[in-house]
């Protein structure tokens, strides 16, 4: 394996871990407006304080793995991402605005009583909780349909061209992917009427995300050129991560909570590794003319680059792995409505 596959596969790698331990993440804020409904408002809010605080300890820091993968695309790719970041600017743009304001929804909520500014600020938590994943869907399946490139790795296409079907279903498939794993990590990390109804949540919106799998991997035989490359492969592995999330149900009835959320893990992994797996050797692919594609050759760093990349990688990502294990495990403890909360 050359650096240039090995910066590849991290690449795919820093995108899994974003999309699982962020994807809770976004699951949970998009329910804060829903799950806490109550009669009493003031249990409501606390139960809505409840939600956010199963997150409090962790959001900023699972967004680290976006910025990574950012950063390492840009070391490691530096015509991906000039490519990427010039062609996607717009959509890139409202990603930004919908991290910026959901990270200050977090922060300012609890510095006013005041019914009315929390809920605002708990349904902007919604709106970036929903529209981050949804845009990232969007813009993979962007990359792995095709848009125009032309032979000097210029995207000539403008913002509309992403809004097509397939691409949007991608990233519907997202939200949905991340509302599940959002409803089971409130199953694991809250207890009485909050996990109660996460749960039955759970229970009931699995089969529709089997159902946008099962869709997305139909679409991306007819949509994209796969078979003229990896072939039957990135479906085989798209096919696992469906037996995965009605493993997940079937786990889910079985009140194997801790099970379920690892096979919502592995749904994610695998649906991304196909993404990856179809894209191979591309990282973006050209509707104008297949050899205007951006390979991992083409895009590439120097070979000296990504030594260098790889001996800093080596060093301070065990690091940053130990200490994100570690903040997760001093935060373990299941939270209730007597729980002292930050939010």
């Amino acid at each position: 394996m050359d650096l240039n596959i090995l910066w590849f596969v991290l690449i795919a790698i820093l995108y899994i871990g974003f999309f699982f331990l962020e994807g809770f993440d976004f699951g949970v804020g998009m329910l804060v407006p829903f799950i806490s409904r109550d009669k009493d408002k003031q249990k409501e809010d606390r139960k809505r304080r409840v939600m956010i605080n199963t997150i409090g300890p962790h959001w900023d820091g699972n967004e680290v793995w976006l910025i990574t993968a950012g950063g390492a695309t840009f070391a490691a790719f530096p015509e991906w991402y000039a490519t990427l970041f010039s062609g996607f600017y717009l959509a890139l743009f409202l990603l930004l605005l919908a991290l910026i304001g959901r990270g200050i929804s977090f922060e300012f909520r609890s510095k006013e009583k005041a019914k009315k500014w929390r809920n605002t600020w708990d349904w902007m938590i919604f709106a970036g909780s929903l529209i981050t994943p949804l845009l990232l869907g969007v813009a993979f399946g962007n990359i792995l349909r095709g848009v125009p490139i032309d032979a000097n790795m210029n995207y000539t296409g403008s913002f509309f061209n992403l809004l097509n079907p397939y691409s949007l279903l991608a990233g519907i498939t997202i939200v949905a992917i991340s509302v599940l794993n959002g409803s089971v990590f409130l199953s694991l990390k809250t207890d009485g009427e909050i996990k109660e109804k996460a749960t039955a949540l759970a229970k009931r919106i699995w089969k529709y995300v089997t159902l946008l799998l099962a869709l997305f991997l139909i679409w991306t035989y007819l949509e994209t050129d796969i078979l003229n490359g990896m072939g039957i492969v990135p479906g085989l592995i798209l096919l696992l991560g469906i037996i995965a999330t009605i493993l997940t149900g079937w786990l889910l009835n079985r009140r194997s909570l801790g099970w379920s959320f690892f096979m919502i893990a592995l749904t994610i992994a695998f649906f991304i590794v196909a993404i990856f797996f179809a894209l191979f050797p591309r990282v973006m692919v050209s509707s104008i003319d297949p050899n205007f594609s951006l390979t991992i050759y083409n895009a590439s760093s120097s070979p000296y680059t990504l030594r260098v990349m790889t001996i800093v990688a080596a060093t301070f990502v065990p690091i940053v792995l130990i200490y994100q294990a570690w903040s997760y495990w001093v935060f373990r403890k299941r939270l209730t409505a007597e729980s002292q909360l930050e939010y």
